[in-house]
């Protein structure tokens, strides 16, 4: 059964506890460390990044290397709308890493490009050997239990740490609302658990 997405999942505010994550994963599973960095770079919801094949963010140059795309486009499939994103430099470092490994077992470099980005070892009912939404959901969940966590992270916890980390490095919330889709600025206030308080403190915190 899918798991609900609770209302009250946060984002990864604290820089110790993304370090804390991105440890946890780099040393069991490189998949779920790219995973990870991805998500939160990018902002993209769970369920657009588990569709993407290797394809969508890499490529093989013209004297057969493998490499990384500085961008990619992506469909939404919540709103069918399409972005053209760049990829943030951690999160490309974060898929070179992975996709390096992948490669050392894969037939050929050409193959690669048409399977899934995140792999996974159990065949779908469409067939496909691609991590699912509730997959990704127990990944995190235990992750942030091995990281002892004292707040509810789940898949959307990315996907609002994305818009977090933007908020607090100075982009304009207008502008974040964009990238994240949403019809107003409180929606992506809400969404991303900017709260009175911290509207409050932002604002005694002046010089």
């Amino acid at each position: 059964m899918k798991p609900k997405i609770n209302k009250t999942t946060q984002p990864i505010r604290s820089q110790s506890d993304r370090d804390a994550l991105k440890s946890y994963f780099w040393n069991h599973n490189l998949r779920d460390y790219a995973l990870f960095v991805f998500g939160i770079y990018t902002g993209r919801r769970i369920i657009d990044l588990v569709r993407l094949n290797v394809r969508d963010v890499a490529y093989i140059d013209k004297k057969c290397r493998f490499c990384i795309s500085e961008r990619m486009k992506i469909q939404e499939k919540k709103t069918g709308k399409f972005a053209n994103l760049i990829i943030h430099p951690s999160a490309r470092r974060a898929l070179s890493k992975y996709l390096r490994q992948r490669r050392k077992s894969a037939p050929s470099l050409g193959a690669i490009l048409n399977e899934p980005l995140f792999k996974s070892r159990k065949r779908g009912r469409d067939g496909q050997y691609r991590i699912r939404e509730q997959q990704a959901w127990r990944i995190l969940n235990k992750a942030a239990k091995e990281c002892e966590l004292d707040y509810k992270i789940g898949t959307h916890s990315l996907r609002k740490t994305f818009g977090y980390l933007l908020y607090y490095s100075g982009t304009s919330i207008t502008l974040i609302q964009k990238l994240l889709n949403h019809s107003s600025p409180e929606i992506t206030l809400a969404y991303i658990g900017i709260t009175q308080d911290d509207m409050d403190e932002a604002i005694l915190s002046l010089n």
